[in-house]
């Protein structure tokens, strides 16, 4: 059962850019943590910005494609900490398993087919 809409998974796309930009100030992430953060927060805002449902801007990109991308990504984080190197720092680890697995579960509740707008 679906139980996010479209519009939803937008609000929550918006949350998540802001949590990827506080993020390094709140938990004191320097390095690389707070390198990918940013970037993370801005890509995710152009894809957001980008897709087409009620909450994008330019609507060039399909709410389907969008799902598939956020899929990889969030797979993707729960291992980054390891592949690039700051395991070793819980705070960064725990962040990235935490929004990793966040992001999975909007993806498993999102209705992809509501998006139309």
């Amino acid at each position: 059962m679906k139980l996010l809409s479209a519009r939803t998974h937008g609000i929550l796309d918006y949350v998540t850019v802001i949590g990827f930009v506080l993020a390094p100030a709140i938990l004191g992430f320097e390095g690389l943590p707070k390198i990918i953060c940013y970037g993370l927060a801005g890509i995710h805002l152009l894809l957001t910005l980008l897709t087409n449902f009620p909450l994008g801007a330019a609507k060039l990109v399909s709410l389907t494609l969008h799902g598939l991308i956020e899929l990889m990504v969030s797979i993707a984080l729960v291992f980054l900490p390891w592949v690039l190197g700051f395991s070793t720092n819980p705070a960064a680890r725990n962040f990235f398993i935490g929004v990793g697995m966040t992001i999975f579960i909007v993806w498993l509740l999102t209705d992809y087919k509501s998006g139309l707008s």
